[in-house]
């Protein structure tokens, strides 16, 4: 099967999240990855556990290096460097993670690498850059918290929540892996390759998106509002005769007909919740009549009858609940990717889907390898 980066060779040197999420994604498409890794150890999340498969390997180091051969190379030592340099040499694209300033102290910064291969795309992932905020340590509860996410996340009387993901390592990645992408076409275009910077805090602040700009542009300092939304209502969650329900309603035309199923067709009507603009200034007096109205059913039976009726509802699910819900739907959620011994590991599917050059699975995250 044709692959759209089939032909492209990376040298990964980055560990944990954002960078090895970046190289498995491009690695999905057909990329060669060599993985870096320390000598005896390896990459940081191969010992974050537990969870662990029922071989023992962390499920955290699964989530993110499938597709990918790995190499151990002692980078402290002149022959490590030397091999290193020598893999690079042949490489479209470097990604790597280290402090600022590393791998320039190592030989194998951007400048250096450069001048020995002008064609090389160069990601270098930071936590806040590489001015003053150099030295700063770029962990992804520290950026949820710095970079305001944790402000705008829980309920208004309760304490500063992270989500429940490292969030701000997978929008990193993400935002790595367009930037590669970019640089590579031009590259096509001029035989020129660049250096890619992406640093967490700034992708923080990109993905708080609505957030961010009523602060940028309306002056507009947002708080903790639980699962409310701050523009849109109601959106949020709501309890019921058991269980809770989720609505996301997002026009007038959905508030008229969810009104209708609960029986109370003149909110529609009521000035105070005519327009999504009047639900938000009154989401409290909403919210009592949302209450009261849904207490007559279950959540998932208002879910069905909602759903229906082309109005967004639905319970909320665990991870399990989820994956269930996305194989009643066809979407194949879990992918079965081969290890050596002709076993394989079940693994969330990358969601892209090409029609010419699809993601493919090739390999299982690969065993700690001996140089």
């Amino acid at each position: 099967m044709p692959a759209s980066l089939g032909d492209l060779r990376i040298v990964d040197f980055s560990r944990v999240l954002a960078g090895p999420f970046a190289t498995m994604l491009l690695a999905d498409l057909g990329a060669t990855v060599t993985k870096i890794e320390r000598p005896g150890t390896g990459d940081d999340t191969r010992g974050w556990g537990p969870p662990y498969d029922e071989r023992g390997q962390a499920t955290y180091f699964q989530s993110v290096n499938r597709n990918k051969d790995s190499l151990t190379l002692d980078l402290r030592t002149d022959d490590g460097i030397a091999r290193a340099r020598e893999l690079v040499a042949g490489a479209d694209v470097v990604v790597q993670n280290f402090r600022p300033g590393l791998m320039d102290e190592l030989g194998l910064g951007y400048d250096q690498l450069h001048a020995a291969n002008p064609g090389l795309v160069y990601c270098s992932i930071t936590g806040f850059g590489t001015g003053k905020g150099a030295d700063l340590a770029g962990y992804d509860l520290l950026i949820q918290a710095l970079g305001g996410l944790m402000s705008v996340t829980g309920q208004p009387d309760g304490e500063p929540q992270k989500a429940g993901v490292a969030l701000v390592d997978v929008l990193s990645g993400l935002f790595a892996g367009v930037g590669i992408l970019a640089a590579l076409r031009h590259r096509d275009a001029t035989g020129e390759g660049q250096h890619v910077e992406v640093n967490l805090l700034s992708s923080l602040l990109a993905a708080l998106v609505n957030q961010s700009s009523g602060y940028t542009s309306g002056g507009i300092v947002p708080g903790r509002m639980g699962n409310a939304h701050p523009s849109v209502a109601p959106y949020e969650v709501l309890p019921c005769a058991s269980g809770d329900l989720v609505l996301a309603v997002g026009n007038d035309r959905q508030f008229s007909v969810l009104c209708e199923h609960l029986a109370e067709p003149e909110l529609a009507a009521d000035a105070r919740f005519a327009t999504n603009s009047a639900r938000v200034t009154h989401r409290a007096e909403l919210r009592e009549h949302l209450v009261r109205l849904l207490k007559e059913r279950d959540a998932a039976d208002w879910a069905d009858t909602l759903t229906a009726a082309r109005v967004p509802a639905g319970v909320v699910n665990d991870v399990a609940g989820a994956f269930r819900l996305a194989e009643q739907l066809g979407l194949d959620p879990i992918v079965g990717v081969p290890r050596g011994d002709g076993t394989e590991v079940r693994l969330p599917r990358n969601p892209i889907g090409l029609s010419a050059t699809p993601p493919t699975y090739r390999s299982a995250p690969p065993p700690l390898a001996d140089d």
